[in-house]
């Protein structure tokens, strides 16, 4: 088993260097035209001259490129809608509490019997 482990672990990077390719945006792709990465990735893949050489030098790596998402709490905007939905959740709960304490009231006078 261990003597196809080297093989597997080539395939793997192999594998995910080439699907990383593809899935990268055109606009985050440097050095070469993505098509050319792929062809490098492909041809030289077993050698894994290309994979290595896509994950090192083929994408923009690192920092937040503009369009991208960002963790919630470091998006104002996200940060507002949050408070915007609170203010509606209260201005709702406070509906249901009066409109359960208007029910309780008639509740109330028809057991007294003043309906």
């Amino acid at each position: 088993m261990l003597r196809y482990l080297p093989f597997l672990l080539v395939l793997a990077l192999w594998i995910y260097a080439f699907i990383d390719c593809l899935n990268t945006p055109e606009e985050e792709v440097k050095g070469l035209p993505k098509v050319v990465w792929i062809i490098i990735v492909l041809l030289f893949g077993e050698l894994l001259i290309g994979p290595i050489a896509w994950l090192a030098a083929g994408k923009v790596r690192g920092g937040n490129p503009a369009g991208r998402w960002t963790a919630p709490d470091d998006n104002p905007a996200f940060l507002a809608s949050l408070k915007e939905e609170n203010k509606k959740d209260e201005a709702l709960l406070k509906d249901w509490e009066a409109d359960l304490r208007r029910r309780e009231e008639e509740l109330k006078r028809r057991e007294r019997g003043e309906d």
